[in-house]
């Protein structure tokens, strides 16, 4: 059974920092994108980062871009999202996943993950 489980949220304020992990279990990820996506209250989910097993290719959304850092350690089959200089539109649950193949047509569609966590709540006061 494919799990992903992701820690390290929490409440922080504006200008902090946070680091995310997403520990997999049930299969092997080394040759799968894996993504990091939000959703706050009242929006659709969105799309952070991801970061390819091709040369850790990574990809950002241009409203995190420079302040978070997305990185994998396949070896412990965990994927880890950095976050320095938060704001408080960096509100929301966050959500790692994978595809269920190792070729996707965009990394940035959540339509393209077959497999979530659960989420993990991270919360920025001004």
């Amino acid at each position: 059974q494919v799990q992903l489980v992701e820690s390290g949220g929490g409440l922080v304020q504006a200008g902090g920092s946070l680091r995310l992990s997403c520990a997999a279990s049930g299969r092997t990820f080394s040759r799968r994108v894996m993504g990091w996506f939000r959703q706050a209250p009242g929006k659709e989910r969105e799309f952070v980062a991801a970061i390819s097993w091709i040369n850790d290719f990574t990809v950002y959304a241009d409203s995190v871009k420079g302040r978070f850092t997305i990185s994998r350690a396949n070896a412990e089959s965990t994927l880890y999202l950095t976050m320095n200089s938060l704001k408080p539109e960096d509100t929301a649950v966050y959500y790692c996943a994978a595809p269920g193949h190792e070729t996707i047509a965009s990394m940035r569609a959540p339509d393209e993950y077959d497999y979530w966590g659960q989420g993990t709540q991270v919360t920025v006061s001004s």
